[in-house]
């Protein structure tokens, strides 16, 4: 008999290399008459689910900040389209990543750190008391420690020092995103700014208009159809990652909580780039329906989205367009072509040819061959393909221009021929004017385009003034520049707010242009302003362009162009009274009304203005977009019945408003006068008349109330009050025991008079009756005065 192998042996055995026990299973025996195959692996498993990019349904899916502004380069915050204004609250809750729900952070060096990792909760352990070395060492440590954090404070002051010398002017602008809306302005340079001579403006407008007019990057009008109609939709990288796994049920459609991507099973590069790519040709299929649009209402120019394909350019998370996106902008290449329109893009601020900063450079080349690919896959006829430019701005000037522009040359060079066909420059509002890019642009063969709004905050005050008038003698140089490459010359306007004053007030872009620069009226106008396409249709108006009386106003929150359906009536109860007289007068009773069935709207007339074409809403009417939120009436106390009943009068609440007109109108008491003259503040007033008011209303209440519904019932307008008489044994014993809380109890209190002391003595003595026979209480009493004797006596 072999020996018995130890308990601690066969542990060892089971027992893995990190220590944790596994799950203990029973091992199936195979059964020797059946072959078992293993099922081939499914080729559906790792497909994924279609997934909604309605940002009204999926909170993953966000706008692109851009897209929003009025500019690139403008304040988010202040100019970009406000979409909360407008947007109700997604159907689906936001999703959380992490243990305790918070929302991860946009940008990641590697996707392993936004990888999730089961965390053990903590355990409590218990505190011992503290020994003298142990009090030694903690002080030890704490001076280490200490030591350490002078020495980080120190070199992150060096970096902190040395990065601001890097950095250009560009780059050190308060609120690049939008997010700050930096410190006020002192006033000493107000009034500075205030007293700058004023600016001198040409009397040429450009009518009658014979070029076109245009909008950047997003439609209002579409975003907010149902479904909506737009080319930013783009996501965080978490979300990128996060969809690298599949999802639990690959078979279904992906759901904000019942189905979600599965981090226990193993990620894949490749899936979360279809995840990129489902996004991206959700945006590029809405861009035909966007020129046609724009076509209807007289529209023929637009700025193409950089976020159309979202993190195209990121040094971690790029790629390339083609193939999976070909044929979808080839599609809406043609539209184009068909309409003549133009189309041209602006990438962001940061893309900077001259910054001293290699990774910089590099970052910018990849975002300009992001652009030129975009372009060149909608496959346009020449001439609309060379009209497709770039616009780039210069960027900082990192402390020396000449430096900048000598790095400019270089990097400039070494871009692609595509890229230098396209490339265009534009002065800027913070560093860069007219006078010191113009010569650059002479030299390298490259066109300029003017931004009227930024001349007026950067220029050279040397040269020339302020406005629109001394500009006009650079536009036969700059037109050279646009005419030497053959390219359709445009410009861009904008203005800034009325009540902006100084250099970083201005900059902010007013919502809606109020008048046309001076420019030749046969080129492109590119019009950037917060409120897009609606700017564009305010100057149709003002001065009746082309296309002026295409488009009316919409009618409030209302929409008569989607599919969406009408919400539903609530049925009308119909009394008994209403139904006999229905059967009496047709026989039967009448079926309720059929429901208004609204006429389906074709697909291509989707969010096209409906029959009477109502595109505009009007300035700050953004809410009108979409159906009015449900409001929640709060419930409120006497003071808000009160203002209510004012505010709707009724001959029904006239005696009401009468008396509380009345009691308002009466005189304060010495006393509250005296209050009021020891009152310190608006406050103390505030509670002293809240006071009387209260004071006032208990009084109405214990008083004119009672009155009024005596009056009532004898008049028979309240409840009718039965005559006073006297009870017998039988009715005031069983008045006693059960009483009628919402009747008698409510007559005694309201109509009978206050109680002395011997009128509750005789009633607390009447409260037990005596116990009688049958034949006692049968006898029948008689009430005649002085005579207590019965009937029967």
């Amino acid at each position: 008999m072999p020996p018995k192998r130890k308990r601690s042996s066969v542990a060892d055995a089971a027992t893995p290399a990190n220590g944790i026990p596994p799950f203990l299973y029973e091992t199936p025996i195979p059964l020797s008459n059946l072959s078992m195959k293993p099922p081939a692996p499914k080729r559906q498993a790792t497909r994924r689910g279609k997934f909604d990019t309605n940002p009204d349904h999926n909170t993953d899916i966000v706008d692109g900040k851009t897209a929003l502004r009025a500019s690139p380069d403008a304040d988010e915050k202040s100019e970009a389209f406000d979409i909360q204004k407008v947007n109700s609250v997604p159907t689906t809750p936001a999703k959380t990543n992490g243990i305790n729900g918070a929302v991860k952070e946009e940008e990641s060096d590697s996707p392993l750190s936004e990888l999730e990792l089961p965390v053990p909760a903590p355990s409590k352990k218990q505190k011992k008391s503290p020994t003298k070395s142990s009090i030694a060492a903690k002080k030890g440590s704490d001076e280490i420690k200490a030591f350490k954090s002078e020495q980080a404070a120190k070199k992150a002051a060096e970096a902190k020092i040395k990065k601001d010398d890097d950095v250009g002017e560009w780059e050190k602008r308060l609120d690049p995103d939008g997010d700050y809306t930096g410190p006020a302005e002192d006033i000493d340079v107000m009034k500075k700014e205030a007293a700058r001579p004023p600016p001198v403006n040409s009397d040429y407008l450009p009518l009658p208009w014979k070029g076109r007019l245009g909008y950047a990057c997003l439609n209002t009008y579409l975003r907010f159809s149902n479904p909506p109609i737009f080319t930013s939709r783009t996501c965080r990288i978490a979300s990128i990652v996060e969809h690298r796994h599949p999802l639990k049920n690959p078979t279904q459609p992906e759901h904000a909580t019942k189905n979600r991507p599965d981090k226990e099973q193993p990620a894949s590069i490749e899936r979360g780039q279809r995840y990129v790519e489902e996004l991206c040709l959700a945006n590029v299929r809405d861009l035909p329906k966007m020129f046609r649009w724009n076509d209807k209402y007289g529209i023929k120019f637009m700025r193409l989205s950089s976020e159309m394909f979202p993190f195209a350019s990121h040094a971690e998370y790029g790629y390339k367009l083609a193939p999976f996106a070909s044929e979808a902008l080839t599609e809406a290449g043609k539209v184009v072509a068909q309409l003549g329109h133009r189309v041209s893009t602006h990438p962001g601020q940061f893309t900077q040819l001259g910054s001293p900063r290699s990774e910089v450079i590099a970052n910018a080349i990849r975002d300009l061959e992001y652009h030129d690919e975009m372009l060149s896959l909608l496959k346009l006829p020449e001439q609309q393909d060379r009209d497709a430019v770039m616009i780039l701005h210069m960027g900082g000037t990192f402390g020396d221009k000449a430096a900048t522009l000598d790095r400019f040359r270089t990097n400039y060079q070494a871009l692609s021929p595509s890229i230098k066909q396209r490339l265009v420059l534009e002065n800027d509002d913070v560093s860069w004017s007219v006078h010191d890019l113009l010569p650059v642009c002479e030299e390298l063969n490259i066109p300029l385009c003017l931004d009227f709004h930024h001349h007026n905050i950067i220029f050279d005050p040397s040269q020339l003034r302020e406005g629109t008038h001394d500009i006009r003698t650079l536009f036969p140089r700059i037109k050279a520049t646009w005419d030497r490459k053959h390219i359709t010359q445009k410009m861009h306007y904008s203005e800034p707010c009325p009540e902006a004053i100084t250099g970083r007030q201005r900059r902010k872009h007013n919502p809606r242009p109020a008048t046309l620069p001076p420019c030749p009226n046969d080129m492109d106008l590119m019009i950037e302003a917060k409120d897009k396409e609606q700017a564009v249709f305010e100057l149709m108006r003002t001065f009746k362009l082309p296309g002026w009386d295409t488009f009316n106003n919409i009618i409030p929150y209302e929409r008569d162009d989607d599919n969406k359906p009408l919400p539903k009536k609530a049925k009308k109860k119909k009394t008994k009274k209403q139904i006999a007289n229905e059967i009496e007068e047709f026989g039967k009773e009448l079926s309720e009304e059929e429901e208004a069935v609204k006429e389906e709207v074709p697909e291509e007339e989707i969010g096209m203005g409906g029959k009477e074409n109502r595109v505009y809403w009007p300035v700050g009417m953004e809410e009108w977009l979409r159906p009015k939120k449900r409001e929640v009436k709060k419930k409120g106390g006497d003071d808000d019945d009160e203002a209510e009943m004012f505010k709707n009068p009724t001959p029904m609440n006239f005696e009401a408003r009468k008396k509380i007109a009345a009691r308002n109108k009466e005189p304060l008491g010495e006393e509250v006068r005296e209050r009021l003259r020891e009152a310190a503040c608006v406050l103390d007033v505030q509670k002293i008349l809240e006071d009387v008011k209260g004071e006032r209303g208990v009084a109405d209440e214990g008083g004119e109330e009672q009155s009024a519904l005596k009056k009532g019932r004898k008049d028979g307008s309240g409840k009718k009050i039965a005559t006073p008489r006297k009870k017998n044994a039988k009715n005031m014993v069983r008045s006693r025991v059960q009483p009628n809380l919402d009747e008698e109890d409510e007559d005694e209190d309201l109509s009978m008079p206050d109680l002395s002391e011997g009128d509750g003595k005789i009633n607390a003595a009447l409260k037990i009756a005596p116990r009688q026979s049958v034949r006692a209480r049968g006898k029948r009493k008689s009430y005649v005065e002085g005579d207590g004797l019965t009937e029967d006596e």
